[in-house]
Formats: structure tokens, C-alpha cells, sequence
């Protein structure tokens, strides 16, 4: 029996190699990086935040979506599996965002918000939505989303009348930025994900 991790095992002459370890790792985002592998247009990416043995050759993918101009949590993998079960819209698992929107949404706004505004002719999901505070005239607001639809957050904003000006997630499922510095990343052990019922 070949032992993938010490024998020399080829196929037409080419090594092949055992596949990479599931790995899991949070990343906290910094606005202007693209939530890709590659961009065509020479932006930096995700994983040009990861030391060059995990940015290349881990198979390691961003987990969904965060826009460039957003920052904050954002999950990677090489699991596909565990991929499928972080974005498929039937777990729906819940991402938690502080945004600072412009203006002050009166009552009836935030009523709207929290029952999920149409958005492409289909209805949202609801949304928890708590007002933090109101500053030079602008508001920052909390919102809890079990739903991942293309910018959702700020289509709504502009719908209501109040553009974001700044947009941070700072959880998925359970699992939070805490004190991760932007820019920074650490590694998710299959604890964490199986207590945050992050596991396929």
C-alpha cells in the first residue's frame, strides 16, 4: 500500500501529490482588496494578505463575498464541501455588519429594513437591525442578515435614502473578528468550526 505523505508516487512521469489539508482561516478585509483569487485589473487581492506558503499551492478560495469598498470578516478555504455549506442559501447562516449609513432613518425606514425590502423583484428575508448611535448626522446601525445577495446592504441604504458610508462585517455565524487587526488573518480549528455549526 503507498503512503501518499513519503513515497514517490507518479502518473506520465509527474509527482503527484497528496491533497492539501481542509484548512479554514478568518480574515479581517480591508477596504480596497478584492474578494477574489485574481483580478483583471491588477487590484490587490485576498490572498495577496496570506504569506506566499498559503497563498499558493492550498487551493485556498474566499468563502463568499465581501465588495472591495466594504471591509471585515471574510472567510477562505480549499474545502469545498465546507464552501458549499457556508454559501448555500439553505443554511443561511447569519453575518453580522456595523455600517454607518448617511442621514437619520426615521421609524418608518427602519421598520421597512427590518422586514426585508424587495430587491430584484423578489422579497428579502428580515433583517435585525438596532440603531448604535447618531453622529454629525449620520447614523451607525447594527444588522444581522441570513441572507448573501449581491450588496444587499448598501441597495437597500440607497432604496431608503440613506447611502452607506462605510460598511464592516463583523461576524459569520459565530465567529468574530474579536481584536484580529485589519489585514491580518488566523486559522479556523475544526473546533471552532464544529462549535459555530460551520461544519459540512
Amino acid at each position: 500500500r503507498a503512503n501518499p505523505e513519503a513515497d514517490d508516487i507518479r502518473l506520465d512521469g509527474q509527482p503527484l501529490r497528496p491533497p492539501a489539508a481542509p484548512l479554514l482561516l478568518l480574515l479581517n478585509k480591508p477596504a480596497g482588496v478584492v474578494s477574489s483569487c485574481h483580478d483583471p485589473q491588477g487590484r490587490p487581492t485576498v490572498l495577496d494578505l496570506l504569506p506566499p506558503d498559503l497563498a499558493q499551492g492550498q487551493g485556498l478560495h474566499p468563502v463568499g463575498r465581501l465588495d472591495a469598498a466594504s471591509r471585515g470578516a471574510l472567510l477562505l478555504s480549499n474545502d469545498g464541501a465546507l464552501t458549499l455549506r457556508l454559501t448555500h442559501p439553505r443554511f443561511a447562516h447569519r453575518k453580522r455588519y456595523r455600517v454607518w449609513v448617511q442621514g437619520e432613518p426615521n421609524a418608518e425606514s427602519v421598520a421597512r429594513w427590518r422586514a426585508g425590502m424587495p430587491l430584484d423583484g423578489r422579497p428579502s428575508l428580515p433583517v435585525a437591525l438596532r440603531v448604535l448611535a447618531h453622529q454629525r448626522g449620520n447614523t451607525e446601525l447594527e444588522l444581522e442578515l441570513r441572507e448573501g445577495r449581491n450588496r444587499q446592504i448598501r441597495r437597500t441604504a440607497e432604496l431608503l435614502g440613506h447611502p452607506v458610508l462605510d460598511l464592516q462585517r463583523t461576524a459569520i455565524g459565530g465567529i468574530g473578528l474579536g481584536a484580529l487587526p485589519e489585514g491580518r488573518w488566523r486559522r479556523l480549528d475544526p473546533q471552532e468550526w464544529k462549535a459555530q455549526e460551520l461544519q459540512p
